[in-house]
């Protein structure tokens, strides 16, 4: 098979660099050795950021989220919901960073307003009676599957291919990529948006990248414990997150360097660990149980601390392989523009990209019961996902 693009990777950024290469008319074929969405994009917490967590150290990060997530929840409503968030603080945190986070949302001009603590308080009673400070700021709450799905979806109707449940074996300087199983695709232009296993599809083609394996890990409570979203109002640290994701909510998440995204032990002390910090904000977790956990694999570049390193993106160029680290479902849209952009001057396509003003539409129902991410618990059964999968794949 011989097209323009062979795109490596069906998770958010994948998928969107499909769908936005075949809105421009190109001929697209997308490779993933699971189904859509299957690696770090379907196990995140659930936040699409407004960019205000990133605000006081990544100010670049949190100008395109709140930039990325407004054009999401306007071309994904289905899969987007709004619930009100906010950023607490608590008696014994550090008062000098409330002061530098108002500054910091005032500098990247992220929407946010002061929330009385006492009305807070009323509305979700089982926020810490020690709370002294809540910061109002739209951060959504995304479903990755509904929102994916439509995305591959509309890449299919638009001539985009699929060949899923494919591990890929072998690049070469041709453009030709090699699958378990004998099955070749030849392209002008490799897209390499693996996420967290993007260095070892560029080490295929002879190409080292920085990527350090870093794993977040979360905890699942049903039934829901809130129902808005709260962030610990401290620098980013483990357990300072928990969301409403439908009658659910998900507590997160940790930040640990690992040898092997494929060989990860979650260890007791690291739950443990989580739930003490949540209960911070809500002192109940501390006697609920959790009904499980999950994690995922993120796509960090390397750094000395994975709290620190930036949660931008970097597109790496050579020859014919346009490789994507970093990035985060939140900003999957914009980073897909860019790497298409990109792609398109290597292949002589002058259309802009469209993405910004699509529409996409539901295109899954709810299944059975799986004990896998929350969104697989709901999707992955009965004629949802896998049928979806099967279609694109056919």
């Amino acid at each position: 098979m011989k097209v323009d693009v062979v795109v490596i990777g069906a998770g958010a950024t994948g998928l969107f660099t499909a769908l936005d290469l075949t809105l421009r008319g190109a001929k697209v074929v997308v490779a993933d050795k699971q189904g859509i969405s299957r690696g770090t994009s379907g196990r995140f917490h659930g936040l699409l950021h407004s960019g205000a967590r990133y605000a006081v150290g990544d100010k670049a990060a949190a100008k395109e989220c709140s930039e990325e997530s407004t054009i999401l929840a306007r071309v994904a409503p289905h899969a987007i919901f709004d619930h009100d968030s906010y950023f607490v603080a608590f008696k014994g945190d550090d008062d000098s960073y409330v002061g530098r986070f108002r500054e910091a949302l005032d500098h990247t001009g992220i929407e946010h307003r002061d929330e009385d603590v006492s009305d807070l308080l009323r509305r979700e009673p089982g926020i810490n009676r020690d709370a002294y400070c809540a910061i109002a700021v739209p951060d959504r709450v995304a479903d990755p599957f509904k929102l994916l799905a439509s995305v591959a979806h509309m890449a299919k109707q638009k001539g985009a291919k699929f060949l899923l449940y494919r591990d890929v074996t072998e690049l070469d300087a041709s453009g030709n990529v090699s699958m378990k199983g004998g099955e070749e695709v030849s392209g002008t232009v490799i897209v390499n948006a693996a996420g967290p296993w993007a260095g070892l599809v560029a080490s295929l083609g002879g190409i080292e990248l920085g990527i350090m394996p870093t794993i977040g890990v979360m905890l699942v409570y049903r039934p829901r414990l809130s129902n808005v979203v709260l962030n610990h109002l401290r620098p980013p640290s483990d357990g300072d997150i928990i969301l409403p994701f439908y009658d659910t909510s998900i507590l997160g998440t940790t930040a640990q360097v690992v040898e092997d995204f494929d060989d990860v032990t979650i260890e007791d002390t690291d739950l443990r660990d989580l739930v003490y910090e949540g209960s911070k904000m809500l002192p109940d977790l501390a006697d609920k149980a959790y009904s499980r956990y999950y994690y995922s694999a993120r796509p960090l570049q390397k750094g000395l601390n994975p709290r620190e390193v930036s949660r931008d993106f970097q597109i790496v160029e050579k020859d014919n392989l346009v490789t994507v680290l970093g990035g985060k479902l939140t900003t999957s849209r914009l980073i897909a523009e860019k790497v298409s952009d990109l792609v398109a001057k290597k292949i002589g396509f002058g259309s802009p990209c469209t993405t910004k003003e699509i529409m996409l539409h539901d295109v899954l129902q709810k299944g059975g019961s799986f004990a896998g991410t929350i969104a697989e618990e709901m999707y992955n059964l009965g004629p949802n996902l896998i049928s979806l999968e099967r279609e694109l794949d056919s």
